[in-house]
């Protein structure tokens, strides 16, 4: 899965380890909803492709993009784990399971730092660390990397691995200590704008220890910081992803018993959300969702994270609306 389609070009970006594993739990998310078999054969090809192409046994390396295959993230190896485990709950395939828990195995020798958290990058083949880049948030270590050590918590259940679980308690405490640094991060506002998309992840990191006074109350701040910041940075700029993972958060702290829904939010939320999508006659972009928007102007990139996020989210909210059950947190895409 390309990181984006450019719309005004009417080009892919290349080939990204991180966006394949978002398509795959994104796959069986429309499955679980559908149970149209169309999404279990594309989960599946995504799958290989990241078991069988992606993935190198012989250095034990998941490189971020194939061409070349220069660099890994601590982020989208997390991601690419979690997409594997997804497709091997639903199909059953050794396969998937296998190289998720080698895949896991990597993260946990190779980006461990000394300070407790992990290291963002690492060169390839050699392994190296490459030094922070302070005005980049995802070249840098941060409370962010939580969404990501999901997966090894996901591994430690699968497996029994005790390891794995430790290697998650790291990246929390890590993570608890360090997000009140995180915002705003940047005199920018149109990079505090990304930097909430991130921000953001580190309380979907949180979600699967709620129950816990300083998990949830985590929770609750981020929430507030990041609708403050989104509110008065929108009219220069605004992401479709930022407002999908807000909804996200603020319907599985509610199912969560962490926050009360704030119902207004949440419909304001979704509103701006729908008008990210596209109604193009191009089949190669209809139905999807820009990436964001800038001073008015909607930016041309169809991103298929954008597009996975803000699908769930209003599905979520629909889902919320009538009624329904609060959906397994490996759904979570």
């Amino acid at each position: 899965m390309a990181r984006h389609y450019r719309s005004d070009a009417g080009r892919n970006s290349p080939v990204s380890t991180e966006i394949t594993g978002y398509a795959v739990s994104a796959f069986v998310y429309l499955h679980s909803l559908s149970r149209d078999a169309v999404y279990m054969e594309a989960a599946g090809r995504a799958a290989r492709f990241l078991s069988r192409t992606a993935w190198d046994g012989a250095r034990k390396a998941m490189p971020f993009e194939l061409d070349p295959p220069a660099f890994a993230y601590f982020f989208d190896c997390g991601i690419a784990v979690r997409g594997l485990l997804a497709a091997w709950r639903v199909t059953g395939e050794d396969e998937f399971a296998e190289a998720a828990a080698a895949l896991g195995e990597s993260m946990a020798a190779d980006f461990a730092c000394e300070d407790g958290g992990f290291h963002a990058i690492l060169s390839l083949p050699d392994k190296r660390p490459v030094p922070p880049d302070a005005s980049r948030w995802s070249a840098s270590p941060g409370c962010y990397q939580l969404k990501s050590a999901m997966a090894l918590q996901d591994l430690a259940e699968m497996s029994g691995n005790p390891r794995f679980g430790e290697i998650c308690e790291r990246a929390l405490e890590f993570g608890l200590r360090s997000y009140r640094g995180f915002l705003p991060g940047h005199a920018d506002p149109l990079k505090v704008m990304d930097r909430l998309h991130a921000f953001l992840y580190f309380l979907e990191g949180l979600l699967p220890r709620a129950a816990e006074n300083r998990c949830a109350a985590a929770i609750r701040d981020g929430m507030s910081r990041v609708a403050r910041a989104l509110r008065e940075i929108a009219p220069r700029f605004e992401r479709c992803d930022v407002y999908a993972q807000l909804l996200r958060m603020r319907l599985y702290a509610d199912w969560a018993g962490v926050a009360p829904l704030d119902r207004e939010a949440a419909q304001f939320e979704a509103g701006k959300l729908a008008g990210f999508q596209v109604s193009d006659a191009d089949p190669r972009i209809r139905g999807g969702f820009y990436f964001g928007r800038k001073a008015g102007e909607m930016l041309p990139f169809v991103n298929p994270v954008s597009t996975a996020f803000a699908l769930q989210a209003l599905a979520l909210w629909e889902q919320c609306r009538a009624g329904g059950a609060q959906p397994h947190r490996h759904l979570l895409i």
